[in-house]
C-alpha cells in the first residue's frame, strides 16, 4: 500500500476515496513527466509537498455521490490539481513568498524565471489533457475558472497597499482567486456523473461557498496561526501589503488609533509592528467576524448539498465544510 494511500484511508474526510486518490496521483505522476529534466524537477518537488489536496477531493466526492462509476473523474481531480499548482508557483513569484507548506517554496528553491516557466508548464499540461476528455462543458467550466482566477490576482494586485479596500471588494476577490476553481471542481464531479443542471449548479454553490470558508480561516490564521502548523510564515499578509478581512474590519470599526496603525502597516508593508496589529485585529472583534464570516460561507456549503442523497460521500463532503473552519492549519 502506497503511503498516498495510507494517508487517505487515516483521513475520515478522504477514506471512502482512499483508491479514488491513490489512482490520481498515478494520473499526476504520469502526465507530470517531461523531456525537460528542470520541469520534472520543479513539478516534482511542488506535487510531492503535500498539501490537502482538496480541489481534486471534491471531483472525487461529488462524482461518487451522484454514483459515477467510470474513471474519467481521476483525470479531471488531477487538471484541476495542475491548475492549482500552477496558481501556486506564480502567486509565490508575485508574493516574494518563501515558505509554502512547512518548506522553501520553488522560487526560493530554484528561482523566479524557472517558477513562473513551470507554472506556464503545468497549465498547459492541463489544458491539453482537458482537450483529451472531448467534453466541450468540460473546458468551458475550466477556461472559465482560469480566467477568472487570473483576473482575481490582478484585482489582488490592485488592492495591495490599499487600505482603502472595502469588504465586498475583498470579497470578490476571494470568489475569483480562491472559490472560482473550488467551485469548478465540485461541477465537474457532478458533471462527470450526469448530474443535471441544477444539480451542477448546487455543486457549484458548494464548491463557491466552501472555498470562501477555507481563505476566510486562512486570513485569520495568518495572525493567530502558528508558522509550523500552517506551513507558512505567519504575518506574510501584513508584510505582503494585502488588506484581508481581519484588516478591513478594524479600518471600518476599530479606533482612530486602531485605524492609523494598520494604515501604515497596510500601506508600507510593515510587519515590524505584527505584535501590535495582532493585538488590534483580536481586541477590536476583527477575528472573530472573519471566523463568523467563515462559519456563514461553510453553512451555505452545507446548504447547498442538502437535496443530495445520503451516502458516506455526502457525509464527507459535510465534514469538510466543519474542516474548513474548525482548522488550525
Amino acid at each position: 500500500m502506497s503511503a498516498a494511500t495510507q494517508t487517505a484511508q487515516q483521513n475520515p474526510i478522504t477514506r471512502t476515496i482512499a483508491a479514488d486518490m491513490e489512482a490520481v496521483n498515478g494520473v499526476i505522476r504520469q502526465r507530470l513527466q517531461s523531456d525537460v529534466a528542470l520541469v520534472n524537477q520543479i513539478a516534482e518537488y511542488i506535487i510531492s509537498a503535500g498539501g490537502k489536496r482538496i480541489r481534486p477531493v471534491l471531483v472525487l466526492l461529488l462524482a461518487n455521490a451522484y454514483g459515477y462509476q467510470g474513471a474519467g473523474h481521476h483525470e479531471l481531480a488531477a487538471v484541476v490539481e495542475f491548475i492549482h499548482t500552477a496558481t501556486l508557483l506564480h502567486d509565490d513569484v508575485v508574493d516574494e513568498s518563501s515558505m509554502r507548506r512547512g518548506r522553501q517554496t520553488a522560487n526560493a528553491m530554484f528561482g523566479n524565471a524557472a517558477s513562473v516557466l513551470v507554472g506556464d508548464y503545468l497549465y498547459s499540461r492541463a489544458f491539453e489533457m482537458m482537450t483529451s476528455l472531448d467534453d466541450m462543458r468540460v473546458m468551458e467550466i475550466l477556461s472559465r475558472a482560469t480566467t477568472v482566477i487570473a483576473e482575481g490576482e490582478v484585482l489582488q494586485l490592485l488592492n495591495m497597499h490599499d487600505p482603502d479596500v472595502t469588504q465586498d471588494s475583498y470579497l470578490n476577490v476571494i470568489r475569483s482567486k480562491t472559490a472560482k476553481l473550488f467551485e469548478a471542481a465540485a461541477q465537474l464531479g457532478a458533471l462527470v456523473a450526469g448530474a443535471d443542471n441544477a444539480q451542477i449548479d448546487a455543486a457549484g454553490e458548494y464548491g463557491r461557498s466552501l472555498g470562501t470558508a477555507f481563505q476566510l480561516i486562512d486570513d485569520v490564521l495568518d495572525y493567530a496561526g502558528d508558522a509550523t502548523e500552517i506551513g507558512k510564515n505567519v504575518g506574510d499578509d501584513l508584510r505582503e501589503g494585502k488588506p484581508t478581512l481581519p484588516l478591513i474590519y478594524v479600518m471600518e470599526n476599530g479606533s482612530a488609533e486602531q485605524r492609523e496603525l494598520i494604515r501604515s502597516c497596510i500601506e508600507q508593508g510593515d510587519e515590524t509592528h505584527f505584535d501590535a496589529v495582532l493585538a488590534a485585529v483580536t481586541t477590536s472583534g476583527a477575528l472573530d467576524y472573519t471566523r463568523r464570516a467563515a462559519e456563514a460561507a461553510a453553512k451555505r456549503a452545507a446548504d447547498a448539498i442538502a437535496d443530495l442523497p445520503e451516502s458516506e460521500f455526502k457525509q464527507s463532503l459535510l465534514q469538510l465544510c466543519r474542516f474548513a473552519v474548525d482548522r488550525n492549519h
